[in-house]
């Protein structure tokens, strides 16, 4: 007979990303996560399997809600131009904010992971063309209503904006002077 679960598997699971998120994969050990994550390391292969499979489940949890937040974001404002803008200015506002800065941990995982591990690569690279068809889809509405030019190609803008998106992100992780941020997202509008 299978003992029932006496723990959160959402909860726990939420305590494995932020762990992964701050350290990263390789720096998270098994200590940490059972600490962390306040089970011990048999319930953690019986749950999740091995920390690989443990990681690859926080990401996947992590992509899902980060994708539903850009997209409420970016959903929530009728003016396309300002809803990007104030995302973009929302994304560096918080980078300068009290609390550390960890970046975003699809992004981290992109860094660390991607380039020697085809599973990571196709799944950061998911997000990333997921995170595109959001900001196409805010382009268009914005070509739809008038409010941008017709003549936009909204799929290469999409995609130029998730490659500032992470760019921007990355660079936010070293605090550069405000400026320098604020100068990028101007310019970045410009495309609009």
């Amino acid at each position: 007979m299978v003992r029932p679960r006496e723990f959160d598997e959402e909860q726990v699971l939420e305590a494995a990303m932020r762990l992964f998120w701050e350290k990263g994969y390789e720096a998270t050990s098994l200590s940490d996560l059972t600490s962390g994550m306040g089970i011990q390391k048999p319930s953690i292969y019986s749950a999740f399997g091995d920390k690989k499979a443990l990681f690859e489940a926080a990401l996947r949890k992590y992509t899902q809600s980060h994708a539903a937040s850009v997209r409420s974001k970016l959903h929530n404002n009728r003016s396309a131009k300002e809803a990007i803008r104030i995302f973009f200015e929302d994304l560096i506002e918080e980078a300068y904010g009290e609390q550390p800065n960890r970046g975003c941990f699809c992004i981290n995982t992109m860094v660390e992971l991607a380039p020697h591990d085809e599973k990571f690569e196709v799944l950061t690279r998911e997000h990333q063309m997921y995170l595109a068809v959001i900001f196409q889809e805010t382009i268009e509405r914005g070509v739809q209503s008038g409010e941008l030019a017709a003549h936009l190609n909204s799929k290469a803008l999409a995609q130029t904006f998730v490659v500032s998106l992470i760019g921007l992100t990355v660079m936010l992780k070293s605090r550069p002077d405000r400026l320098v941020a604020r100068n990028c997202l101007e310019s970045m509008l410009t495309l609009l």
